[in-house]
């Protein structure tokens, strides 16, 4: 969920967010040896053919069956966490991490000279008290001072690992809304069902779950064949285990929520592109009792109503992740209705039915939600930042915005560019102003003679392309998949939710790849690995409050399963040697 202190980078610039990761990313990952994906290892039947059920061999959407751990160790595993005391105990873990005010800023200067960094190294020590057996056997090694690597070492150096990732840092709090918090921000206080505190729900319940996982199945006597280990960052890891030396990466993301009369878990196979642009408007000042017919602040608003005017269009292509989404749920969910659910099924071929399907999903209703299947397939605009003028009898002789843009899986930031150029230039002309477009002067006749100026550029160097999208016919994805539902079904929400009219064939519990809508940390690692998925293992009622704003607690109960979901995770990539290969 976004680099330190911005789940949703559209209030800072990625300049600084560079710049932070290089100093300090508050990251911690873990990585897990996994075998290398084998589909043609001779003398092996692929697990999915061998495990999936008749029911799901059908060629949309198939789900994967619960891929439970097994053995001695996962039969201690789930023994301790489903002890009364577990519950406690995993509450002190998060609780003493969410004490620790782990804030970071769009403006922090250099470690070493700025202080406010100094409370990720109260936080490290936290973790080194809390988790005696990880720092015990487990390899730390500290990147940039506050970056942390963790290196589980397997018995088989051979095998490709897979990464786990979280972050340390949270926003920070409004000084002038503590007073609305249930539970003051920084308690960890946990009331017999939440755990209060910023950072419950972002990141804290990730960096602290995976740290509760390893402690845990080093309890239950679990030692590796596949390395585990922890660490910075996309150059760090690069250089130390090389390009696509991870076989999984999973970071935090889609959860589960409820639609269609199914609980659906929606990891996230890909990420939208980004770019902030900055447009600036020059005239010439002087006093306001003289105004030309519009000031640098007029021009600027009459360049952004042309550009929100004139948004892009969402577009539903068949290699979209919604797409996939879509026939996820209505290939699955029981409550879906049936013209719908056959418009699906006709738009996997026909083009027309794919025209008409994009018209039904941006309708607002219960399943679409149109107004934000509108901003999911689309390239989004917001105008966020704005500055001008100094004093109200002067001329503001410059006025620019800042446009936030998150790009379309279909779209690229030079269609981006030359979209708002096109929107632009003609307005240039009218009002004969000079203008340069991402480094090239376009001018228009009056050039020499402009009334002014128009820029416009990358605001921070800020622009990153659309994600690969992570394969989804892939060992990996099934190992996540069969991992989430796991977790589902041992922690007893597989209660039906359905009607009397839901048809029993049809899962009540669907796994649906998705797309994020915002960015990650996972944008750093995509020399790593092709399978990258973005997913927080939750429940539909783990959360009270949100991320990034008061009264965010997370549910004593989903924490535990948090923790459940990673132990699982490991122990599945550990176990899958006999059927994948090395």
């Amino acid at each position: 969920m976004g680099f330190p202190g911005d789940k949703s980078p559209s209030q800072a610039s990625a300049y600084i967010r560079i710049w932070r990761l290089l100093q300090v990313s508050a990251l911690l990952l873990v990585l897990t040896v996994l075998a290398l994906w084998n589909w043609a290892l001779a003398g092996h039947v692929s697990w999915i053919a061998k495990t999936r059920p008749a029911h799901s061999l059908e060629p949309i959407c198939p789900q994967t069956p619960a891929l439970f751990p097994r053995g001695n160790v996962a039969s201690s595993l789930n023994s301790l966490i489903a002890h009364a005391s577990f519950l406690n105990r995993s509450n002190e873990w998060l609780g003493g991490a969410i004490k620790i005010p782990t804030e970071s800023y769009d403006d922090m200067g250099t470690i070493g000279t700025d202080p406010r960094w100094d409370v990720f190294q109260d936080l490290h020590q936290y973790m080194i008290n809390a988790f005696p057996r990880l720092h015990k056997v487990l390899q730390r090694t500290t990147v940039n001072t506050y970056a942390l690597v963790y290196h589980w070492q397997g018995s088989d150096s051979s095998l490709k690992p897979i990464l786990l990732t979280a972050h340390q840092d949270v926003v920070p709090v409004d000084p002038t809304t503590v007073e609305e918090w249930v539970h003051p921000p920084y308690s960890g206080f946990f009331d017999g069902t939440y755990i209060w505190g910023r950072g419950s729900l972002d990141d804290k319940n990730g960096l602290i779950g995976l740290l509760s996982a390893i402690e845990v199945l080093l309890e239950s006597g679990f030692v590796p064949r596949r390395t585990i280990g922890a660490g910075h960052l996309s150059v760090y890891l690069e250089k130390t285990y090389g390009k696509g030396a991870f076989s999984l990466l999973v970071d935090e993301g889609g959860s589960i929520g409820e639609l269609g009369g199914a609980i659906v878990a929606s990891p996230e196979v890909a990420e939208k592109g980004y770019m902030d642009v900055n447009i600036r408007v020059a005239t010439p000042g002087g006093h306001s009792s003289i105004p030309p017919s519009h000031t640098s602040i007029g021009l600027l608003a009459i360049i952004i109503a042309e550009l929100e005017a004139h948004p892009s269009a969402p577009r539903l292509t068949r290699a979209s992740p919604f797409y996939s989404y879509i026939q996820c749920i209505t290939n699955h969910a029981p409550l879906i209705n049936p013209s719908f659910s056959e418009l699906v099924r006709r738009s996997v071929h026909s083009d027309k039915a794919l025209q008409d399907l994009e018209k039904v999903v941006l309708v607002e209703n219960e399943i679409t939600r149109g107004g934000f299947v509108r901003s999911v397939l689309s390239t989004t605009q917001a105008v966020d930042l704005i500055i001008g003028g100094v004093k109200v009898n002067a001329l503001p002789e410059q006025a620019s915005a800042v446009v936030n843009h998150r790009i379309s899986t279909d779209s690229s930031v030079e269609e981006l560019m030359t979209r708002l150029t096109s929107l632009i230039l003609p307005l240039a002309h009218q009002y004969n102003l000079s203008f340069n477009a991402f480094g090239s002067q376009l001018g228009g006749p009056n050039l020499d003679s402009s009334s002014g100026s128009i820029m416009v550029s990358d605001a921070f160097n800020s622009s990153l392309e659309p994600s690969p999208i992570s394969p989804t016919d892939s060992l990996p994805y099934e190992l996540l998949h069969g991992t989430i539902r796991a977790t589902y079904e041992a922690n007893g929400l597989q209660e039906s939710i359905g009607t009397s009219t839901a048809n029993a064939a049809q899962p009540k519990f669907i796994v649906a790849p998705s797309l994020g809508t915002g960015n990650t940390d996972t944008i750093w690692y995509w020399n790593l690995t092709r399978n990258i998925f973005r997913y927080n293992y939750a429940t539909i009622d783990g959360a009270y409050g949100g991320i990034h704003t008061t009264n965010e607690a997370v549910k004593a109960t989903m924490f535990v399963d948090g923790i459940r979901f990673f132990a699982y995770l490991i122990l599945n990539a550990d176990e899958m040697v006999e059927l994948w290969g090395s």
